[in-house]
């Protein structure tokens, strides 16, 4: 049965584990959410539920959501399909926890990394500029040569100057080191894409 809850990223901390061993890892606060459709294949063409995560203000919401939901207001909305042949259960309205998960579970997180706006081709790609020599004063972190002479123009997708982060990203294989129900807290090793407050979508095995 597959395994999944949205949830916000807090901070990093050290986890120290039987035998002393410091390993990196992140907290959040994992749900409740709750299952605000559900499609099967005979309406749908496919099996998938629908939940909710999170508040906003009202007047941010649209009518004609606020009626999807039964006028209760959520910051999220996710879908997650159920893979052939599960016999997952799921009603309108029913809630999913933290306690979905358990300690040694393997899982995938996915969020929006941080954002970085206009950056150069040394941080954005990790070019090593040009060297400090031979006359060269101010081209240590320049991009170097961008066009070829026979077609005289810059080639679709070469790497440049631009805007950087605001992606999504997905981790797999990482392990969940601790489990906290009556707070709703999950601690998942190493690091987590986005800043603290992002919105983490965490799907198990």
């Amino acid at each position: 049965m597959a395994k999944f809850i949205l949830g916000t990223k807090r901070n990093m901390v050290q986890f120290f584990d039987e035998s002393g061993r410091s390993i990196p890892a992140t907290m959040l606060d994992a749900g409740p959410i709750t299952v605000t459709q559900v499609k099967d294949a005979q309406s749908d063409g496919y099996r998938a539920i629908q939940v909710g995560y999170g508040t906003r203000k009202e007047k941010n919401v649209s009518q004609a959501l606020k009626g999807h939901t039964k006028g209760v207001v959520y910051s999220t909305l996710k879908e997650y399909r159920l893979p052939e042949g599960s016999d997952a259960s799921h009603t309108v309205g029913d809630t999913i926890t933290v306690a979905a998960f358990e300690t040694g579970d393997t899982v995938t997180v996915r969020g929006t990394s941080k954002g970085k706006g206009f950056q150069g081709v040394v941080k954005r790609h990790g070019f090593h500029g040009g060297p400090r020599s031979h006359g060269q004063k101010h081209s240590e972190r320049e991009p170097g040569s961008i066009g070829a002479t026979g077609p005289q123009r810059v080639f679709k997708g070469t790497r440049m100057a631009g805007r950087m982060g605001s992606d999504t990203v997905t981790i797999k294989n990482l392990k969940v080191l601790g489990v906290d129900t009556d707070n709703n807290k999950i601690l998942i090793s190493g690091a987590i894409p986005g800043r603290r407050g992002t919105i983490i979508e965490i799907i198990g095995k």
